[in-house]
């Protein structure tokens, strides 16, 4: 049996741990809040001292965006699992509750995908590039549904996001707004529709 060269199970190992890192990063927003975030907590958490977190990811922000890359690719994977009716209505409530239940399943990973919660962080450019394909994700719905404007994906992408944004601040264990969008989606459609003619 041939062993593996020892640059491989290094890379696998320093992989392993970054992965490790950033599963505790989670697990620290989710207690304490994305801000609440410490490298002095997380370095005890993973069992290292907090320095020696540099030799995983060369800053506070990097973490921040190993995370924020996690969480478009899970929001990316969801999306591109739907299956999706071919009705243009249903279609687009079909995406919106897949959006609505990504979010308010995990508020902290809906804080860091979709508010600027972090002050002065932005995602990289390769992070940056999987939240773009999910927005082109939504672009080709609307699409799908003859809606190929740009204002009307930002008139989307805000009506679900204030929904969200009301069920996590007012009923987070509910269904108090995610249960209108099936009328979010009418209006969205019905605004749309008047617009074209």
């Amino acid at each position: 049996m041939l062993e593996e060269p020892i640059g491989d199970r290094r890379t696998k190992r320093h992989e392993a741990t970054r992965r490790e890192i950033v599963e505790a990063a989670w697990g620290l927003a989710r207690e304490n809040g994305l801000a609440g975030v410490s490298l002095r907590d997380l370095g005890k958490r993973v069992g290292m001292q907090a320095p020696s977190l540099y030799s995983y990811f060369p800053s506070k922000a990097a973490i921040y965006d190993a995370m924020f890359s996690e969480g478009t690719r899970a929001f990316l994977e969801r999306l591109r699992a739907l299956d999706t009716p071919r009705d243009p209505k249903r279609r687009l409530l079909t995406s919106a509750r897949a959006f609505a239940e990504f979010c308010v399943e995990d508020p902290v990973r809906y804080q860091l995908l979709f508010q600027r919660t972090i002050p002065d962080f932005e995602p990289s450019a390769e992070s940056y590039a999987t939240a773009i394909a999910t927005l082109d994700q939504g672009r080709d719905l609307l699409a799908a549904a003859g809606i190929t404007d740009g204002a009307s994906l930002d008139l989307w992408t805000a009506l679900l996001t204030g929904i969200v944004d009301q069920q996590l601040s007012n009923d987070p264990r509910g269904q108090r707004w995610t249960r209108l969008l099936p009328d979010a989606v009418d209006m969205f459609l019905a605004h749309r529709r008047k617009g074209r003619r």
